[in-house]
């Protein structure tokens, strides 16, 4: 079994379905996936800015809504369905307790089955010993 750290300090929208997306592939072929949210990700895990996530915002809106109409076309799960779906299929996630501090955020805005990190451990325990360390 492969032991894959994937971690994710972005919150823009196809970066985190992108991280989400390669997290479940890797774990349904018997990976053991572990996921960091840091930096601007940690918007990404919290339950009500999740839903706020834009698609390419440094682009005209019109780019950036075509883009989540054809994912929608293509039946794409949505994040909140691709958090479901990892946590209930083995992955442990995990939050930057250090951004969560700068985001005025607390482990209770944190998407259900999210936990914060003990970085130091998460390092050693994880990121060391990883046979793959993947960054979004």
């Amino acid at each position: 079994m492969k032991n894959v750290s994937v971690m994710c300090f972005h919150d823009e929208l196809c970066q985190v379905f992108n991280a989400l997306m390669t997290a479940l592939s890797l774990l349904r072929e018997g990976s053991k996936v572990t996921i960091f949210f840091g930096s601007r990700g940690i918007n990404a895990v919290h339950r009500d800015k999740m839903k706020e996530l834009k698609c390419m915002p440094d682009m005209p809106k019109e780019f950036g809504d075509a883009v989540m109409h054809k994912m929608d076309e293509k039946g794409l799960p949505l994040v909140e369905d691709l958090f479901v779906m990892l946590i209930a299929e083995g992955a442990t996630i995990f939050a930057c307790p250090l951004n969560l501090s700068l985001f005025d955020m607390t482990s209770q805005d944190l998407v259900d089955g999210v936990k914060p990190a003990d970085p130091a451990k998460y390092y050693k325990e994880v990121v060391i010993r990883a046979d793959m360390n993947l960054t979004f």
